[in-house]
């Protein structure tokens, strides 16, 4: 049986000379006969790619090696299934849609290690806020959590305007699949005027890496955005 990896990784970080980046990502990329999708815009990059280990790790290599991306935190995790059925590179906007310019870069949330998160799920004070679509929450959640029902992730703006108020709701703790939403969900909510904003690191692909199945509190399943549907 064949084995494929899975690298989703996202950094907010000024990029220049996109389309050079583009093209140059594109042929180490094919050359290396990996699938997926990488996001490419001035505020930084988003991407799921994936193919065999050894390979995923060769792109990965050569990514980390300039100085933009030698922090680059990556979540991997290996599949049977091919996860992609093709490789695409686009250069965008915004690598996560808000449709308000916000940068993360500068001023984002505190991150939450999984190992912490469930805490602040017990804390009363602390409201919990799921910032994925709504057909992604209905595959599950975390207890206790508020849904916005989101059609799209920029209507977090108008939610959060209408139903969050830096007065009442003194500490706000976010989750998503991976993060990347947080952290523009987090940097937008500062800018309003809430004070503690807080976000768990990795969102749910780490947190069921790193918490055994004793202590997980994520109710259902998460939602992943390739061809395995959802995962446990």
């Amino acid at each position: 049986m064949v084995t494929y990896s899975i690298a989703s990784f996202y950094k907010f970080v000024r990029l220049t000379n996109l389309d050079d980046r583009k093209l140059s990502l594109h042929n180490q990329a094919e050359n290396l006969d990996l699938k997926g999708t990488i996001l490419l815009a001035e505020e930084g990059i988003n991407a799921m790619i994936s193919g065999s280990p050894d390979l995923v790790t060769s792109f990965l290599v050569a990514l980390q090696s300039q100085t933009e991306f030698a922090d680059l935190a990556v979540k991997t995790a290996l599949t049977e299934i091919p996860p992609f059925q093709k490789l695409k590179i686009k250069v965008k906007k915004e690598i996560i849609s808000f449709k308000e310019p916000c940068n993360p870069a500068e001023i984002a949330g505190t991150h939450v290690l999984a190992k912490d998160w469930n805490k602040l799920l017990s804390d009363p004070e602390v409201t919990v806020i799921d910032v994925r679509n709504h057909y992604e929450v209905s595959e599950g959640m975390f207890p206790g959590a508020k849904n916005p029902n989101l059609k799209s992730f920029s209507a977090f703006r108008s939610f959060a305007r209408e139903n969050l108020n830096p007065s009442k709701n003194r500490k706000i703790a976010m989750y998503c699949t991976g993060g990347i939403r947080c952290e523009k969900a987090s940097s937008y909510l500062l800018s309003l005027g809430f004070e503690q904003v807080m976000q768990l690191e990795g969102g749910i692909i780490r947190y069921l890496q790193d918490i055994p199945p004793s202590e997980n509190k994520f109710c259902g399943r998460n939602f992943v955005f390739d061809e395995r549907g959802t995962a446990s």
